[in-house]
């Protein structure tokens, strides 16, 4: 005990800050095999790193007893700490504290940590476990929400923000994270929903489970609502620390940079054999990326979500850079909405963050059909066109095998601003594949034909020996220059340094209308 008495009631206060909503409730969240709000921070953040404010902030109500349960720092704590020595903003809510509720000075809480993100340029990351508004409060506490809204709309695009989703997250409670930057997932133990199975229940007579409804593995894998799942909560808070490796502090600063032991002039002999011979066959992109990129380091975003498209980030030559690739292992990489809108999205947040967009292309063009054609795919193949040609950062572009009509210009063409575009020698720029090309060209000579099929492959390899290939793209200019693939790293660093400190810029504007 202090001489103090003073001292010793502070000391009093912070001990019962930080037992949150009490011993009995904290070891009912442990028996569940989740941690409390503190023991999650310790785990993103560097060791004693974390300085907390507003610990003894309570909410203001008194109805429906409400006077009778005042828990301080109100089911949320806040503050500061570093990642690898870098500063970051943290909230992270309270379980424990009347399920983690959003009351009004919750919100006063989170929006105070947010601003003071601004004013300093440095990331915000929110650990969110709420069972959305305090209800007791009724639209005080839905105001609050309303004001976290907006600082992620004004924050957008200034700082990274980051939602980990550690457990329930219902209501109003799934927008704000839906205006981060980042949404991580826990398999098995978090959740997302506007509203919840009994609901579903009552309205449509669906019967659900929350996993069914909105799991880590549904929000991955068919919403794309989720861009990273976690195997459990230590494990995603991990993943949040790497993500954090490649990201600026704000939109004025250059992403890290870390030096790599990788050869910057390692050449991969079996990058040139890695495409097929026959132009059906599919080959794994992410092969092409592990050879490429330092170490071999990948870190995948949206991994289980429209899969014929590729996007994360990577390192080269010690830059931290953002990847875009079609994927021949699925669909033959074509592009459809989903891919579309993930690959604008990603595309968009690189040229917040001054990220360097590397882009791999091997596409056969848009996906056709009714079902496509009735969702707006025209709307959401022109957002993906829309976020290349609004990215003013340097844009590499590296063309493997197939870029064939509107897909050819919309994969950062040398068209719509790219800056350095190669190609491999097995390479296939066209508007359209061969086959269908000649079926259109010579219809009339197929018809006619002894032997349609036999006449249709000969005048098929015609096509491919004259239009088919890298090099009418390269006399045009089209493409910079015709590679050996086993040369794509070495380029692609030197690209970097070539254009790290390019100048482009759109015109004064308030904001375009992408096409949403």
């Amino acid at each position: 005990m202090s001489v103090n008495p003073k001292i010793d009631y502070l000391r009093a206060l912070r001990e019962q800050s930080r037992l949150g909503g009490g011993e009995e409730r904290i070891k009912r969240q442990h028996d569940a095999g989740r941690n409390t709000a503190r023991e999650r921070l310790d785990i993103l953040l560097d060791p004693g790193s974390f300085r907390e404010i507003d610990a003894f902030v309570m909410h203001r109500s008194r109805d429906f007893g409400l006077d009778k349960q005042r828990f301080l720092g109100d089911g949320v704590v806040t503050g500061w700490g570093t990642i690898n020595g870098r500063l970051v903003y943290v909230y992270s809510q309270d379980f424990t504290v009347m399920g983690g509720s959003l009351s009004q000075t919750q919100a006063q809480k989170i929006i105070k940590i947010m601003e003071m993100a601004m004013k300093t340029g440095a990331p915000v990351i929110g650990l969110n476990d709420s069972g959305g508004a305090r209800i007791q409060e009724g639209v005080i506490s839905l105001g609050g929400y309303a004001d976290i809204f907006l600082q992620n709309t004004l924050a957008s695009g200034v700082i990274p923000q980051i939602s980990v989703i550690m457990g329930p997250c219902a209501g109003g409670a799934v927008y704000s994270p839906a205006l981060t930057d980042f949404i991580f997932m826990v398999k098995n133990t978090s959740y997302m929903f506007v509203t919840g199975p009994d609901v579903v229940k009552q309205v449509t007579h669906e019967d659900v489970t929350f996993e069914e409804l909105g799991g880590a593995s549904v929000h991955a894998s068919k919403s794309g609502v989720c861009h990273v799942v976690g195997e459990n909560e230590n494990h995603t808070l991990l993943l949040v620390r790497e993500l954090f490796g490649y990201l600026p502090q704000n939109n004025m600063e250059d992403p890290p940079f870390v030096p790599t032991q990788d050869d910057p002039l390692r050449a991969d002999p079996e990058l040139d054999s890695i495409v097929p011979d026959s132009p059906n066959k599919p080959y794994d992109m992410k092969d092409v990326i592990h050879r490429v990129v330092d170490e071999g380091a990948f870190y995948e975003i949206h991994t289980d979500y429209a899969q014929n498209i590729v996007v994360g980030f990577a390192r080269l030559g010690g830059h931290s850079i953002g990847i875009v690739a079609n994927q021949p292992m699925v669909l033959a990489g074509v592009l459809d909405i989903a891919a579309s809108e993930k690959a604008a999205r990603f595309i968009r947040l690189c040229d917040c963050f001054n990220l360097p967009i590397i882009t791999f292309v091997d596409v056969p063009g848009y996906m056709p059909g009714t079902v496509q054609e009735h969702n707006g795919i025209i709307t959401s193949g022109a957002k993906l066109l829309y976020a290349y040609c609004e990215a003013t950062v340097p844009k590499l572009t590296v063309t493997t095998r197939k870029a064939y009509g509107g897909a050819y210009c919309v994969m950062s063409s040398k068209h719509i601003r790219g800056d350095l575009n190669l190609a491999w020698p097995s390479a296939e720029i066209a508007v359209m594949g061969p086959e269908g090309a000649v079926e259109i060209i010579y219809r009339r000579d197929l018809k006619e034909a002894d032997d349609p099929a036999a006449r249709k492959a000969e005048l098929a390899a015609e096509y491919r020996e004259r239009l088919a290939n890298p090099y009418v793209a390269a006399e045009n200019g089209y493409i910079d220059d015709v590679i050996e693939p086993r040369e794509t790293r070495a380029r692609l660093i030197n690209g970097l340094e070539v254009f790290q400190n390019k100048r482009d810029s759109n015109p004064p504007k308030k904001h375009g209308n992408i096409p949403l």
